[in-house]
């Protein structure tokens, strides 16, 4: 009996040794073989080496996917030949464990070569503990997806109850970019996501984050009426679908003063929400109103945004910059004096009071702007990295300026609607508050009847450019003016301060 029972055992430890044994034989090549098909860098960084023994010449390729192009490893060579050779893998230190893969190749056929630097574990975390950590580490944090702003890539905003980042990337289910959408996701939803971690200005990211898991919300955002309110004010419209325990509605204490609840109508998982906003007497404002729900455990919300077109304010560069980030929208008028990008229009804007950027203007191709025009645009008070900037920027007109040379506009007749760009040397001041003084190019002269700081200056902002800018006889200065006369005697009416070069 003893001796049935060990026999069968025998024959199946025998047949397990067998398999272990062939499973062994086929990694050993017969054109190429390696000391370890495993190889083993420390996660502080360092090097390891292993031996390849061939019959033939030698290639080796790292094996990348979209998420990891495995810039991380060195190798100490691509390419080997026949005979007895040293590889050495590298790396520099980590704070999260990777892996890759490497393929040899010879006499066609390809030894693979695992490579493991640390432990890849990546722990959940909060936003705030995102916030603290380091760049270029993973993590792993779940929170309710606040805002979409990029529906192709997956740029959203990520919350939880210790703050918010932003997502840069979102990777589909097969680790590819641009599939966004695939997801379904959401403003409203409660999502775990996991990536890295960098930090763009002040803005920290995680980016090409993979998505562990989406929990639906509650309560849905299904359509909106007028989400454009007129400057008159009027009656907002949001229907919701809620499968919670009731809807609350949270509107911002800043928009409070103009907007309110006028009626809360419920039917089934239906909800209709209306709003009444008065009238707007100021700029464009906007505001972003948070629905709630519970299932009696867990809190879920989605929003939806409201804005109302409000009276454009004409206002000088200095009192935009002055102005916040917003939606309001400002009249700016003033000298174009560089442009940066002549696709988009991006340039820089100087009146009388300083100078600004304006991002980009629309359709900038097709108004033919140059250097020296002087142009009214409206656009938004912007930052990038906490540098204003216009934002938004429309033309509304432009005053073309012609460069042109004293010689020549001693020839034009007198128009106060044309302008000209004029550069010559100052052979005298006749009046230094007003900048009254002469110009001098190739022989020919003209008298300048005013220079002033920039464009719309009027009553003392006129004065003083000369003293404040330290501009004085022999300098080289570039005016845009119109061509007058008094007395029969032609000049430069109204200069337009553009720049000058110092005869020092």
């Amino acid at each position: 009996m003893k001796l049935k029972k060990i026999f069968p055992l025998f024959i199946a430890i025998l047949a397990l040794m067998t398999s272990c044994t062939d499973e062994e034989t086929m990694t050993l090549l017969e054109e190429i073989q390696v000391s370890s098909s495993y190889v083993s860098i420390p996660v502080d960084g360092g090097s390891t080496t292993i031996t390849v023994t061939a019959k033939d010449s030698w290639t080796v390729e790292k094996v990348t996917t979209v998420k990891d192009s495995v810039t991380w490893l060195t190798i100490s060579s691509t390419s080997g030949s026949a005979g007895e050779s040293e590889l050495t893998f590298s790396a520099e230190s980590t704070l999260d464990g990777r892996t890759a893969q490497v393929l040899i190749q010879s006499g066609g056929q390809t030894q693979r070569i695992n490579i493991i630097q640390g432990l890849s574990i990546v722990e959940p975390a909060t936003c705030a503990e995102v916030i603290a950590g380091p760049d270029g580490k993973t993590f792993m944090v779940t929170g309710v997806c606040t805002a979409i702003t990029n529906t192709t890539y997956g740029n959203w905003y990520l919350e939880d109850e210790t703050g918010s980042i932003y997502i840069y990337g979102t990777l589909d289910a097969k680790g590819n970019t641009k599939n966004f959408l695939s997801w379904g996701l959401e403003v409203g939803d409660e999502v775990t996501v996991q990536g890295p971690k960098t930090t763009y200005g002040s803005t920290i990211e995680l980016v090409d984050v993979t998505v562990i898991r989406i929990n639906k919300s509650l309560v849905k955002v299904d359509s909106v009426a007028n989400a454009v309110l007129p400057l008159e004010g009027g009656e907002f419209i949001a229907y919701l679908t809620c499968k919670g325990q009731g809807v609350s509605v949270d509107i911002p204490e800043d928009a409070k003063s103009w907007l309110s609840i006028s009626s809360i109508e419920s039917a089934g998982e239906q909800v209709v929400v209306k709003f009444h906003a008065i009238a707007n007497n100021g700029g464009d404002r906007s505001t972003t109103i948070i629905f709630r729900t519970t299932d009696g455990s867990k809190t879920y919300s989605t929003e939806t945004t409201l804005s109302q077109t409000g009276a454009i304010i004409d206002a000088s560069i200095a009192q935009f910059l002055e102005a916040p980030v917003g939606d309001t929208q400002y009249r700016l008028a003033g000298v174009i004096t560089s442009i940066a990008n002549d696709t988009y229009g991006n340039l820089y804007l100087r009146d009388f009071s300083g100078e600004t950027f304006v991002y980009g203007i629309e359709d900038y191709a097709q108004l033919g702007l140059k250097e020296g025009d002087i142009i009214t645009i409206v656009g938004k008070r912007a930052a990038y990295q906490g540098t204003p900037q216009v934002g938004g920027a429309v033309l509304e007109s432009s005053i073309p300026v012609t460069p042109i040379t004293i010689a020549e506009v001693l020839t034009k007749p007198d128009d106060p609607n044309t302008y000209y760009m004029v550069t010559g040397e100052i052979t005298s001041i006749a009046n230094e508050t007003y900048g009254n003084l002469y110009l001098s190019e190739n022989g020919s002269e003209i008298y300048l009847y005013g220079c002033y700081p920039g464009y719309g200056a009027t009553g003392d902002d006129r004065k003083y450019l000369l003293a404040n800018e330290g501009i004085v006889v022999g300098d080289i200065l570039t005016v845009i003016a119109t061509k007058g006369s008094y007395n029969g005697v032609d000049q430069l009416s109204n200069g337009i301060y553009f720049s000058h070069v110092s005869a020092k």
